[in-house]
């Protein structure tokens, strides 16, 4: 009541008060704050955000994320869509570090679990992944000690002992010159089974009869891989390998390959067919006869097939091998026999290896069919599918071609020529909705984004940091052929759930990769790469798994202080670094390369360097 007496008092009188002055400052100041205060809350009231979320869903679905529809009659939106989704899901995610026992956990090669499951053609090796209730929800540790693998190429001969704490080879192999230990680490003398002399001049010895020079011969297939020598010698002749061997053949096989920068996966030939396309590789080494159609389907037509071990040579080693002579005769007459009915032409055998040919195509193969009834043409079954497919014993056929001197399915260029002309999967049209135009603007496209990329991650800009590098939903290729200069590799994974099946055209190219599903886990060992890419993989995968799992598969495969680039929608990526923050990731949105204004954002993140703890600690605790 004194205030208003004054403000009446006031105004009847002519005499400036500096008091009213004051309250009439403050009540304005009060009302313009309670003003805007409540303007806000309408603004960004929770009623809005579904539907503009929805709206942008639809959109998105039709084909048009950026692009207004001018013919729209709708009113304009002027609903802010740009919103931090409600973090109530990551702020319930809690991903604790595994136990150190698990270090080296591969969930779907769980060795474990594989006992539940048949010995009969090896099946029990094979893929086997945990039923959603198995799945584990931790972050899978380094072991203790664990060091940033040593660069390429020191890394092709050396690697730390605590990243891969396995002496086992050194013990079991150590007349075969396969590793051996030397203090605080491994070397890898580049010896094996069958190349005493190592592998180097193994290599040469091969190039002595095939032409490895020429760029005719790129991708590799190497199968019983030991710690893959032969796939890492054949980089410094341009020839990219991929390597593979199962879980528990030898301990720690792969993850050697790994640690020394070079491309490998588990697998097996058992019964399932192998998780890449036909005509994938220009040749196939491999240290046993068996699963010759499997061989034959993703070798390309003209490719070359090596068989390095028992029983070739066996009139000079069948002593050694502790195997009778006719037991080894019978062997190579078998595989002999194998290798006719798939057509194949044996050029030559010398010493402890033969080599066989592959045909161009099949029409001569189709006319002694007939006359012969050897081993029938697979039929109605795609031979580019191979994502738990049974493995067939019939023969893949190869595209139709006109004459006997066409290579079916079109001719390839040579490297490195090869990398930017079409695929012949595009220019034949085999790809539908991909064409030759698409094919070289999403080249430059990548090229752009790659520059774009190493101004957000220094250490990808820098050469030589990292040396494996992964894709998670690869299309044409274009994020590997964007890094071809840089001392990389890059396994291009194309997801089962793509709309098209790319992955035979980024072989074409002469890159490499393979099929994977992101809702289970990939068949490699923990810490394989030093950075993965993934563009809108989890705009796929929405309502087909959790994100949370899918980003703890990363991390789980993922190194220490490695990093990741994500491309998606800007709300997509707000909740992926929630979960991100959980995992102790540091992480950071960016803008498009074209600028701000675009939906689709970058997240970039890094993962923290830690391990399990010291084995005194684990002591201590149980004390």
């Amino acid at each position: 009541m004194a205030n208003w007496a004054i403000l009446v008092q006031n105004c009847v009188s002519k005499k400036p008060n500096n008091q009213l002055t004051r309250l009439y400052l403050l009540t304005f100041t009060t009302f313009l704050c309670t003003l805007f205060y409540l303007l806000g809350l309408w603004q960004h009231s929770p009623s809005s955000l579904p539907a503009a979320a929805a709206n942008h869903r639809l959109t998105a679905a039709a084909g048009h994320r950026n692009c207004p529809n001018p013919n729209s009659s709708s009113t304009v939106d002027f609903f802010p869509h740009h919103y931090v989704p409600d973090p109530a899901a990551a702020r319930g995610f809690h991903a604790p570090p595994c136990g150190a026992n698990l270090s080296e956990y591969t969930p779907c090669e769980d060795v474990r679990r594989s006992l539940r499951f048949p010995r009969e053609r090896l099946i029990y090796r094979e893929r086997h992944c945990p039923a959603p209730e198995e799945v584990l929800r931790c972050r899978i540790p380094a072991p203790f000690g664990y060091r940033v693998p040593l660069r390429w190429p020191a890394s092709r001969d050396a690697a730390w002992f605590a990243n891969v704490p396995h002496k086992e080879l050194t013990v079991e192999k150590k007349n075969q010159n396969w590793v051996r230990f030397e203090g605080d680490r491994f070397r890898f003398p580049g010896g094996g089974t069958m190349f005493p002399r190592g592998a180097s001049a193994y290599i040469d010895d091969i190039g002595n009869l095939i032409n490895l020079k020429d760029g005719s011969i790129r991708t590799a297939l190497d199968t019983g891989c030991g710690v893959a020598s032969w796939g890492a010698y054949l980089l410094s002749r341009d020839i990219l390998a991929v390597s593979f061997a199962p879980r528990d053949t030898h301990e720690a096989q792969v993850q050697f390959a790994l640690e020394r920068g070079v491309p490998a996966l588990i697998g097996v030939l058992a019964s399932i067919r192998l998780p890449y396309p036909s005509r994938a590789f220009d040749m196939a080494h491999c240290s046993q006869g068996i699963y010759l159609n499997e061989v034959d389907r993703v070798l390309r037509p003209g490719g070359y097939w090596i068989l390095s071990g028992p029983p070739i040579n066996w009139e000079n080693h069948w002593k050694g091998w502790d195997r009778t002579r006719e037991s080894l005769k019978d062997e190579q007459d078998a595989i002999e026999t194998v290798a006719k009915s798939l057509c194949w032409k044996k050029l030559v055998q010398k010493g402890d290896f033969a080599i066989w040919q592959k045909p161009t195509n099949h029409i001569h193969c189709k006319i002694t069919r007939k006359v012969f009834k050897n081993r029938p043409f697979c039929e109605a079954q795609d031979p580019d599918t191979a994502w738990y497919t049974k493995m067939d014993t019939c023969l893949t056929p190869l595209p139709e071609v006109n004459d006997i001197r066409e290579v079916s399915g079109g001719e390839l260029s040579k490297w490195p020529e090869r990398l930017t002309s079409v695929p012949p999967r595009i220019s034949s049209g085999s790809l539908k909705g991909i064409t030759v135009d698409m094919f070289k603007e999403n080249t430059e496209l990548w090229k752009k984004r790659v520059a774009y990329y190493k101004t957000l991650d220094y250490q990808l800009a820098e050469s030589g940091r990292y040396r494996n590098l992964l894709d998670m939903n690869a299309y044409l290729g274009g994020f590997a052929a964007a890094l071809i200069d840089d001392p990389v590799w890059v396994m291009n994974t194309v997801p089962v759930e793509a709309e098209v099946n790319t992955l035979g055209a980024i072989y074409e190219r002469g890159l490499i990769g393979t099929y994977q599903n992101w809702c289970e886990a990939m068949s490699t060992y923990p810490r394989t790469y030093d950075f993965i890419h993934g563009d809108l993989v989890f705009s796929l995968y929405q309502n087909r798994c959790k994100m949370e799992d899918i980003l703890l598969e990363m991390d789980r495969i993922l190194r220490p202080q490695g990093s990741l680039i994500l491309r998606d929608d800007v709300d997509v990526l707000l909740k992926v670094k929630s979960f991100a923050d959980a995992m102790q990731w540091e992480a950071r949105i960016a803008d498009h390369e074209k600028g701000p204004h675009q939906r689709e954002k970058i997240l970039f993140a890094v993962k923290q360097y830690w391990t399990a703890p010291s084995p005194d600690q684990n002591q201590h605790r149980k004390l």
